[in-house]
């Protein structure tokens, strides 16, 4: 396989969006919800104090431009009402009530200033990656893309390469709907591409706004859950098949797993408000198997070595910290503890869908990793699907 990877660039969600602030606006928009005297305890289990935004909280939970009564729906709504005996000074001034009345922001106001925010994003972090490998635009050979959470379409490819002048031949690989496995996903065929063609320079960018599935009009468990999750973040790097002078992880062996019957445990849906994010209590469970089954590949992998391989860090995005506990309940007992370290720490700012196993392999690099040592890379999304990646630290 041999692909050869420059350190990431990591672009943080600059808009700070402390967690006793999402506790207070819930608080006070669901006052009685079900498990409204719970929201402490349940806000302290996410280990998240803060988590980085690109847009401010208060755009999230804005009110939209128009009333409860848009304007399409104003004639009907006076002809019903006259029809049904109410005087003009009534109607007018049911109306003027109705317009008065603030209504949820529409898709269109949610998303399109994400979708801006997520172009921006990605521009700097492709810039900031392509500096890094010491590299310019006019180098790269290839673009692979992903942004789940705002839909466009011409989508992020396009507006990078635009953005970032790249050349007219240079190919481009949009990977919308990977969600939480675009980093490994990503790098897989990254590797690919390179093996087909060492001298060719793959750009590998993820910007990702996952704060648009803040939903301030749920009022179920599982929507107070994804509010504290989410943080949004844009990376890239840079692939290539030849090693470079800034080259950090050499990749040798990529792995691919789907679990069938799965598809709606978790999953992102359109409504006329924006995108909500639903889940299914069952998903970490499911998520587990696929665990189960990564481990089974690295057992097979080094089956004539069983002893004394063991990978020197696990850059792992199972979706939360309770499948990373099964992941250590569950690993052979000879390996060292630790190997989570980086990935936990990443979620202690907040869950970062497909940017976040990049996230953790910048942690990992920043905090210097000895020439020879193993990493495993490991992610899973909805589907549910996973990709792992096996290589060496250079």
């Amino acid at each position: 396989m041999a692909a050869y990877l420059c350190p990431p660039a990591v672009i943080h969600g600059e808009h700070a969006v402390r967690t006793s602030q999402i506790v207070a606006e819930v608080r006070d928009r669901h006052p009685r919800a079900a498990w409204e005297p719970r929201i402490d305890g349940i806000a302290a289990s996410t280990g998240i104090e803060t988590r980085g935004w690109m847009l401010p909280l208060e755009a999230a939970v804005a009110p939209g431009e128009g009333g409860a009564l848009r304007a399409a729906d104003i004639g009907p709504a006076q002809e019903a009402l006259a029809n049904d005996g109410f005087s003009r000074q009534d109607v007018d001034r049911v109306i003027a009530a109705l317009e008065a009345v603030p209504a949820p922001q529409t898709v269109q106001e949610r998303t399109a200033p994400a979708w801006e925010a997520v172009r921006s994003y990605g521009e700097r972090a492709a810039r900031g990656a392509l500096q890094i490998a010491g590299l310019d635009t006019a180098d790269v050979d290839c673009l692979i893309t992903s942004h789940s959470t705002t839909p466009a379409l011409p989508g992020l490819d396009i507006a990078l390469a635009n953005r970032l002048g790249l050349r007219e031949d240079v190919m481009l690989l949009p990977a919308t709907q990977w969600a939480c496995i675009a980093g490994t996903r990503s790098l897989a065929l990254a590797a690919e591409l390179v093996a087909a063609d060492p001298d060719r320079v793959v750009l590998v960018v993820i910007s990702e706004a996952l704060s648009t599935t803040y939903q301030p009009a749920d009022d179920t468990l599982e929507s107070l859950i994804v509010r504290l999750l989410f943080a949004d973040a844009a990376v890239a790097t840079v692939v290539t098949g030849r090693t470079r002078r800034e080259s950090v992880l050499r990749l040798d062996a990529a792995w691919h797993h789907t679990l069938p019957g799965t598809q709606d445990l978790h999953r992102l849906e359109t409504r006329a408000d924006g995108t909500h994010f639903v889940m299914d209590r069952r998903g970490p469970r499911a998520v587990q198997e696929t665990v189960t089954a990564m481990w089974e590949w690295l057992r097979l992998r080094y089956q004539d070595d069983p002893d004394s391989w063991h990978p020197d860090v696990l850059l792992a995005h199972p979706g939360g910290t309770r499948v990373l506990e099964y992941m250590e309940q569950t690993m052979p007992d000879a390996w060292p503890s630790g190997l989570l370290d980086h990935s936990r720490d990443s979620y202690t700012s907040g869950n970062r869908g497909g940017a976040a196993v990049f996230d953790i392999m910048r942690r990992a690099h920043d905090a210097g990793q000895k020439p020879g040592s193993r990493a495993v890379l490991y992610a899973a999304a909805p589907g549910l699907t996973a990709t792992a990646l096996e290589g060496e630290w250079l």
